[in-house]
């Protein structure tokens, strides 16, 4: 059972703007998606994204499939 300050933190997508070595978030939410494979990422787990994109990545393999398609 929960007490009255527990706030169940229900998944929403958030909108984020990504910044060299950091990200801002413009509306909140608790995950990202993907860009290459779609996968919702925990905002708290993200680690890989393009600022020249403006995209997450799930991993550093998706980040490099992006990049090798891009370039």
């Amino acid at each position: 059972m929960m007490n009255r300050y527990e706030n169940p933190r229900i998944p929403n997508e958030a909108r984020v703007r990504y910044l060299d070595g950091d990200y801002q978030v413009e509306t909140p939410g608790t995950f990202v998606r993907c860009a290459v494979t779609g996968t919702a990422i925990p905002l708290d787990e993200l680690k890989y994204w393009s600022v020249e994109r403006q995209e997450a990545y799930v991993d550093a393999n998706a980040s490099m499939k992006r990049y090798l398609e891009t370039r």
